[in-house]
């Protein structure tokens, strides 16, 4: 088994101009999520191997394992050829067959700088597979893998940030694949992708402070409300209303966490009509109010 590589080379700060309304690129900088290192395992016949704590990305090269994820009863059986992704960083465990025979897998983790931050990744699924049954790896994906084993069998100056930049490239890969899926399960990146809800989600994420109605929201998308409202929650998970509040209690707890702004600055920056309705629904969700949650966490510090 090859040794992981070290740190990486930081990434570049966001574009100023990049586009409000693109919610992969704003789960990839709200949680600081980062391709970081490779490291490749090809252990004998009988192991059982743990990941926790980071995102991971597992390139099964040789054979047929199990995956197996922590704390559930799911298990998935994988093989040369697949490409497996733990978005949201969740405990699993690769785990010998059998019989099977020898095996070797390349495993990519990502930095995960805040998983609470969003939520855009705590709904996301907690293992996407792509090839074997399920959905096909797409031909860049191929090409990614191909460009990753150059890197880690032949380095040289600079394969270190090439192999960070291509794990990026193949989560946003992964996500697009998975989210066009016929059978994605509800999920905020579905809606985004489908080509009727889309034009709503971008708008309430890019601007939070208007008092969006669902009626506003349908016409946007050319619907019915009754059929809006249908779709959206069939597609994303939740009503509208629903996923409007939780978009606006995560971005305060981002000022919060992040700025100095009051609390009522902070109201009126996500879309509430007074400090005390504000307060509320925090308090509602977090169970504390916004003020002593801001405390607490700076206490933590």
């Amino acid at each position: 088994m090859t040794a992981p590589l070290g740190k990486l080379a930081d990434r570049p700060a966001p574009q100023a101009d990049s586009p409000p309304d693109d919610l992969l690129s704003e789960l990839l900088r709200s949680v600081r999520l980062s391709g970081e290192r490779m490291a490749e395992y090809a252990p004998g016949p009988t192991f059982s191997i743990g990941f926790a704590e980071v995102g991971s990305l597992h390139l099964i090269e040789e054979g047929e394992l199990e995956l197996r994820i922590d704390g559930t009863s799911r298990v998935e059986r994988v093989g040369r050829g697949d490409i497996v992704l733990i978005p949201r960083g969740d405990s699993h465990r690769l785990v010998n067959i059998e019989g099977s025979g020898p095996v070797r897998w390349l495993h990519g983790s990502f930095t995960i700088g805040d998983p609470q931050a969003s939520h855009l990744l705590g709904s996301l699924p907690g293992v996407i597979v792509l090839g074997g049954a399920g959905t096909p790896v797409p031909e860049g994906l191929e090409v990614a893998r191909r460009m990753l084993l150059i890197e880690m069998l032949s380095p040289s100056q600079g394969s270190a940030v090439m192999i960070a930049r291509i794990l990026d490239l193949m989560f946003i890969q992964i996500m697009r694949t998975w989210a066009a899926g016929a059978d994605v399960e509800p999920n905020w990146l579905a809606g985004a992708f489908d080509p009727q809800l889309g034009p709503s989600l971008h708008a309430i994420h890019r601007n939070l402070a208007r008092d969006w109605t669902v009626d506003e929201l349908a016409r946007m998308c050319n619907l019915s409300r009754s059929a809006f409202a249908a779709r959206f929650t069939a597609r994303v998970g939740k009503p509208p209303a629903t996923y409007l509040a939780q978009v606006r209690l995560d971005s305060a707890t981002d000022l919060l966490r992040a700025t100095a702004l009051t609390i009522p600055h902070i109201a009126e920056r996500v879309g509430y009509t007074s400090e005390a309705a504000f307060s509320r629904a925090f308090k509602s969700r977090y169970g504390t109010p916004p003020a002593r949650w801001r405390r607490d966490l700076l206490g933590r510090g």
